[in-house]
């Protein structure tokens, strides 16, 4: 997640953040973070609105935009679709 702290819809996601996190801790290969984009910069990325989400597949390091839902059940059907270290896991144990 790339944020700005003053950002209203930053601050509501950031828990729910928090909580995935939490569900995920299982995946050792899998990194769930937030990034302050107001005093960091990516080379290549550029952030034009807050939150912006982004998925970094091991085999793509361009990212790809996340644009589904945004709470933990959401993010959890995304990550078990995509992600190669929750789709080894059955989904039933998420």
């Amino acid at each position: 997640m790339f944020y700005a702290p003053w950002c209203g819809h930053c601050k509501k996601l950031k828990p729910v953040f928090d909580d995935l996190a939490k569900d995920m801790l299982q995946h050792t290969d899998l990194v769930i973070s937030k990034f302050d984009a107001t005093t960091n910069e990516v080379d290549g990325l550029s952030i034009k609105g807050y939150p912006t989400l982004m998925f970094y597949p091991k085999d793509n390091k361009k990212g790809v935009k996340y644009e589904g839902g945004r709470d933990v059940e959401a993010f959890k059907k995304y990550l078990t679709e995509n992600a190669s270290s929750v789709k080894a896991v059955k989904h039933d144990e998420l």
